[in-house]
C-alpha cells in the first residue's frame, strides 16, 4: 500500500523563494497521459480564510492531502503547527487501480481498508485539514465514508479547505499539484487530469457536508473554493 505520509514534523526549515517552472508530469491513470504546462501562482480566498482560523494559536495538527512537499511543511512548521501529510489522489490511485476506479471503490472492504490506512487518527486529532480537490474524485459511498471519517477525526471549530471543479460540462478535469506560497497565495503544477466521480453545484456541496457550515468563495477560475466549519 502506497503511504506518502510525514507524521508530526515539528519545526522544518524556512521555505525559500518558488520559481514556476514548466512542468512535465505523467497523467495518473484514467487522465490524459503526459501533461506538460508551467506551473502558476494563484491567489485564493479560501486559504486566506483557512490560515485566518488558526492565528494567534501555535502547537495546531494540520492534515493535508497534497502529499508531502517541502513548501507545505515548512510554510506550517514556521507557524508553529505540525503537519501531517497524505497524498490521497495517488493513495486512491494505487489502491482501486485503473480500469474499474470508481466502481472498485465501492467494494466496502476495500474502501474500509483504504480508509484506515490512510486517515486512521484519533478522534479530534487535527485542527485543520487542506483536502484541496481530492474529494471529487471518490464514488458516493467512499465520499461518504471520508467525509463522516474526517468530521470524526477533526475537532469542533476546525476548519476544512477544499477544492471543486466547477465546469459542469467537464469530461476530464485537470488535477494539481498544491503548494502553499504564502497565506493567500498557491503554486500549482499541473499533474495530469481525470473524470470525476460527480459534479457538485452549492446546494450538492451543502448537502454533502450537512450539519456543518459550509462558506463558498467566488474565483475566477473554474475551481470553486469552499471552507467547511466543523
Amino acid at each position: 500500500m502506497f503511504k506518502d505520509r510525514l507524521k508530526t514534523i515539528l519545526r522544518g526549515s524556512s521555505a525559500g523563494g518558488m520559481s514556476a517552472p514548466s512542468a512535465t508530469l505523467p497523467g495518473p491513470s484514467g487522465g490524459s497521459g503526459m501533461v506538460t504546462g508551467p506551473a502558476y501562482t494563484r491567489h485564493s480566498n479560501g486559504l486566506d480564510q483557512f490560515f485566518s482560523s488558526l492565528r494567534g494559536q501555535v502547537g495546531l495538527n494540520i492534515l493535508d492531502f497534497a502529499g508531502a512537499s517541502q513548501a507545505n511543511v515548512s510554510f506550517i512548521t514556521n507557524l508553529g503547527h505540525r503537519l501531517s501529510s497524505e497524498d490521497y489522489l495517488r493513495s486512491l490511485e494505487i489502491t482501486f487501480g485503473d480500469e474499474h476506479f470508481y466502481e472498485n471503490q465501492d467494494d466496502p472492504r476495500q474502501a474500509e481498508k483504504f480508509l484506515n490506512d490512510n486517515l486512521n487518527f484519533p478522534e479530534g486529532h487535527f485542527d485543520g485539514a487542506l483536502v484541496w480537490d481530492a474529494l471529487q474524485f471518490l464514488s458516493p459511498p467512499l465520499l461518504q465514508a471520508t467525509v463522516e471519517r474526517l468530521h470524526l477525526i477533526l475537532r469542533p471549530g476546525s476548519s476544512l479547505l477544499a477544492f471543486f471543479h466547477a465546469d459542469e460540462k467537464a469530461v476530464q478535469v485537470p488535477l494539481y499539484n498544491y503548494r502553499i506560497s504564502d497565506e493567500k497565495t498557491l503554486l500549482l503544477t499541473p499533474r495530469g487530469s481525470r473524470k470525476r466521480a460527480q459534479y457538485f453545484n452549492n446546494r450538492g456541496l451543502e448537502k454533502l457536508f450537512q450539519g456543518q457550515t459550509v462558506k463558498f468563495f467566488l474565483t475566477r477560475d473554474s475551481l470553486r473554493e469552499i471552507i467547511v466549519r466543523r
